[in-house]
């Protein structure tokens, strides 16, 4: 059953680029004004309001491609992992961002909202100047979204793309294990790369986590105990952390996630 928006909230229209699942869930809690875009096709240019990329990280420069310059700074991109060095080179630095901790699982289904036991008002988050408009959809289908500042997204964008290289690089080692199966048959393993790999990001970055990062990790892999794992998308997930890796080696330091990189090249990603 589709989330029907609540009369209180509303709900701006918005150009949906993407017509998988998380772009139809977001047009159903829209008001029927929203423009579907599907892949190849166009972004209008004289639609006013913001822009849900909701494509594969890979289409992205395709997305851009297809939107006149002149709305680029309506762009929200709605894609997980570090998309930080691929906005900054389309000189995107400031572009609006969203977090999404719902899921959904099969087209045209309601989305899951990631409400876990330590976050339970919801993890989602938006950052940027439509910040607002997003947080009031998602609020209108029934989902949590906080809107942040630039700084504590950035820390919550980084502790999601640590949860993601993290449990799916500890799942591709144990084929069949969901993500529910690496939290609590794996615990030690996930537990060490989360804090090597947070470690490393924190150093690149200049950044001081919230405390008791591994808790709400394995929490949110509670919520969603279901999904399978497997290690995707590695130019924007795991190969940010193997960028650093790089970078050290090259500079002659030693390597800052030496558990991720002995288990990428175990798994011959590398």
């Amino acid at each position: 059953m589709a989330a029907t928006p609540t009369t209180t909230t509303k709900v701006l229209p918005a150009v949906i680029v993407g017509g998988g699942r998380v772009g139809r869930a977001l047009q159903e809690m829209g008001t029927g004004n929203d423009i579907l875009v599907k892949r190849g096709e166009p972004v209008p240019l004289d639609f006013e309001g913001p822009i849900l990329v909701c494509t594969r990280n890979d289409d992205l420069d395709a997305v851009l491609e297809a939107t006149p310059q002149s709305r680029w700074n309506d762009l929200v991109f709605f894609q997980n992992g570090m998309l930080e060095p691929w906005l900054q080179s389309k000189g995107l630095n400031d572009a609006d961002q969203v977090l999404a901790y719902f899921a959904v699982s099969k087209l045209g289904e309601p989305p899951t909202d990631g409400k876990t036991d330590t976050n339970p008002e919801g993890l989602t988050a938006a950052f940027g100047k439509w910040a607002s408009a997003i947080a009031a959809r998602l609020h209108a289908g029934g989902l949590s979204c906080k809107v942040l500042d630039k700084e504590a997204f950035q820390k919550q964008m980084i502790e999601k793309l640590i949860w993601i290289s993290a449990f799916m690089l500890v799942g591709a080692r144990h084929p069949g294990a969901t993500v529910g199966v690496v939290e609590n048959e794996y615990r030690s393993e996930v537990s060490s790369l989360v804090s090597e790999l947070a470690s490393a990001a924190a150093a690149e970055k200049g950044i001081v986590f919230e405390e008791a990062m591994e808790d709400r990790l394995c929490a949110y892999s509670r919520a969603v105990a279901h999904f399978p794992t497997a290690v995707k998308e590695f130019k924007w997930r795991n190969g940010w952390f193997y960028s650093l890796t790089e970078k050290a080696i090259a500079e002659g330091k030693p390597d800052p996630c030496p558990l991720h990189t002995a288990w990428l090249k175990e798994l011959k990603i590398v």
